[in-house]
């Protein structure tokens, strides 16, 4: 275990660098401009590419053109650069290319509070480009989690060959604190998928009803097709109906069938709770504070943070409404994660603290909140 202090962009490129990402494009855009900074300096150190592009757009292009040639890649933004971004990452689903996408998140909507903090991209990591798509997000909570969460995007990404996005925001992105971390040799790696049969056999899109695409590297000899277009087994374009169906539902049902893999939450404190706090990312770290006041007052609360927001964990959300009778969901942003807590839970009595002025939530605005039921 190793025991450092850092922010958490910088953690994002240590942990990238150290999974083995070799290749970065982007653009600079505050708050995860150090991201792409930190890759400048590490990824030529250690035998990788770093392009700092013209703008958003071109930045995610390249990320996915190395994707598709084996890299293992990655690109960084915040909301007006994920926006930017859309119609790529919208390719990058449809087409299945691995890609990590960092967003740490700052007030918006438009040009917004570029140097304040929000969670106001949740619903649009959900639904990042136009179309049927089903996402995969990931959210850390604590500067440890930034490292294994940022590992375990891309073990998703290249598991599931999909974009996978890993949601910061600004207070956790620039935080500076003590990290623990498992060693570089410890953690684990999942390759990424590769046909080695013959070349006249291979059919990247020929995949199970909840499986992925198995899109191997370029300049391989492997012969196929890649386009945005909806696309049949070898990836040429099709209008056939029923394999437009098939491929729409298996691009939903490739996450859904085995989440099992892919969910990741944190309970604290909640075996004997009677109050339930649900938050995720920064908010967390006050929350854990105003729950252990809390508690100190004689009050027995405790949270519930999801880590993969999207797809959200239905079945622990419907179990934690069916358990609480008091539930508070914290956010900094007007509901935006509130409303798939609600449609889980089919309750219309959960308490709610939202604060969207690119202020952070105070642990004592959360125990007052708690104080109330």
């Amino acid at each position: 275990m190793r025991d450092v202090i850092t922010s958490g962009n910088a953690l994002v490129a240590k942990a990238a660098i150290e999974c083995g990402c070799n290749f970065f494009g982007g653009y600079p855009i505050t708050p995860s401009s150090e991201i792409a900074h930190e890759m400048s300096v590490l990824l030529p150190k250690n035998g990788g590419t770093f392009i700092q592009m013209e703008d958003e757009i071109s930045g995610v292009s390249v990320a996915l053109g190395a994707a598709m040639s084996g890299a293992k890649a990655m690109t960084a933004s915040s909301g007006p650069g994920i926006s930017l971004k859309a119609e790529q990452i919208g390719l990058g689903f449809i087409a299945e290319i691995p890609l990590v996408v960092v967003n740490v998140m700052r007030g918006g909507p438009s040009t917004g509070l570029p140097t304040r903090v929000a969670q106001g991209d949740i619903l649009q990591a959900k639904n990042p480009s136009h179309g049927d798509m089903c996402s995969l997000v990931v959210a850390p909570g604590n500067l440890s989690e930034i490292y294994t969460q940022t590992v375990r995007a891309f073990n998703l990404a290249n598991r599931f060959s999909t974009p996978v996005f890993l949601l910061l925001d600004e207070t956790i992105g620039h935080m500076q604190g003590r990290a623990f971390l498992p060693e570089a040799n410890e953690i684990t790696i999942t390759p990424r998928r590769e046909f080695k049969g013959d070349p006249k056999d291979y059919n990247p899109y020929e995949a199970g009803p909840d499986e992925p695409a198995t899109l191997n590297p370029f300049f391989k000899g492997y012969h196929y097709h890649i386009t945005g277009l909806h696309h049949g087994p070898s990836g040429f374009p099709t209008e056939d109906g029923d394999i437009v169906a098939y491929n729409t539902n298996r691009l939903f049902n490739k996450f859904l069938h085995h989440m099992d893999e892919i969910d990741d939450y944190e309970e604290y404190k909640l075996e004997d709770a009677e109050i339930c706090v649900i938050c995720y990312g920064s908010v967390s770290l006050a929350a854990k504070e105003a729950v252990n006041k809390a508690r100190e007052a004689g009050i027995k609360a405790g949270i519930f943070r999801p880590i993969t927001l999207w797809p959200s964990p239905e079945k622990k959300l419907k179990e934690i409404g069916k358990k609480f009778n008091k539930i508070l969901v914290a956010e900094l942003n007007m509901g935006q994660y509130y409303g798939e807590i609600v449609r889980c839970m089919l309750r219309d009595d959960i308490k709610t603290l939202f604060k969207a002025n690119g202020r952070p939530l105070s642990p004592s605005e959360i125990l007052n909140k708690i104080k109330e039921f």
